[in-house]
């Protein structure tokens, strides 16, 4: 019984220091003024992301592992269901990570403790 208790502790520390890698994105103008999975309305302007993986209301630290520019981002919506991309980032997001021409970089997801 106590191998499954410290099991069970231990998966509740990955979830806790959670890091994601891969494709990063940003939202298409279309989206402006519409609601979020969580119900805000939406806004490049805002400092926020949407993700398959992780909860709503979570905020993640998103690095850009081109150039090692991070920001911090509040998880509000969902992607579309068969998209590979890991997160899809405001526009607000993308210009301080330095990858708005591209359009798409390799990035890392590391969630906070907020």
């Amino acid at each position: 019984m106590t191998l499954c208790i410290s099991a069970q502790e231990s998966e509740k520390k990955v979830s806790k220091t959670k890091v994601l890698y891969g494709t990063a994105s940003f939202y298409a103008n279309k989206f402006v003024g519409k609601k979020t999975a969580n119900g805000e309305i939406f806004s490049q302007e805002k400092m926020t992301a949407a993700c398959n993986v992780l909860p709503l209301g979570t905020w993640i630290k998103v690095t850009n592992l081109r150039n090692g520019h991070s920001v911090t981002v509040k998880v509000n919506d969902r992607l579309h269901t068969k998209t590979k991309r890991v997160v899809d980032l405001t526009r607000a997001a993308v210009k301080k990570l330095g990858y708005i021409r591209s359009g798409l970089t390799r990035v890392k997801v590391e969630v906070l403790d907020k």
